[in-house]
């Protein structure tokens, strides 16, 4: 018989894991945590409102407005009305912003991939892949 998993000792490890991961991937990241999210889920998602973005990364419209602006500001963004409702303003990529963001993601996932190729076996990668569905399981929940 397994012996019991300690869940609170193993989610306190994975944290601290992810944590360290990420403060890894940010290092190789040209903008900040919130701005790389809002221009992946630009990429991913197409065309959002600033209310709908701030829903989906769960911060204040008011932290939102600031990060739309400094991305409009580097000219990765841009704002037009939403022709539906004109109070509403949408978001979306520039041409610029799409370019940008692909060549962070390869400078990223880059070294990712290099780390992953290099430093894990056969048989880790494939483990990993494996957690990697768990992982999302958990993200989505």
């Amino acid at each position: 018989m397994a012996a019991a998993v300690d869940t609170t000792r193993l989610a306190s490890e994975l944290r601290m894991v992810l944590g360290h991961l990420m403060r890894r991937l940010r290092a190789e990241h040209r903008f900040s945590l919130s701005q790389g999210a809002v221009l992946g889920r630009l990429d991913r998602e197409g065309t959002k409102s600033i209310g709908d973005l701030a829903v989906a990364e769960r911060v204040r419209p008011q932290s939102m407005t600031q990060t739309i602006s400094d991305l409009e500001g580097e000219g990765l963004i841009a704002r037009r009305p939403d022709p539906a409702d004109g109070r509403r303003i949408l978001v979306e990529l520039t041409d610029q912003g799409r370019e940008t963001l692909e060549a962070d993601r390869r400078q990223r996932e880059g070294w990712l991939a290099s780390a992953i190729a290099e430093d894990l076996s056969g048989q880790e990668q494939r483990t990993l892949m494996q957690a990697l569905a768990l992982l999302r399981r958990l993200a989505e929940d």
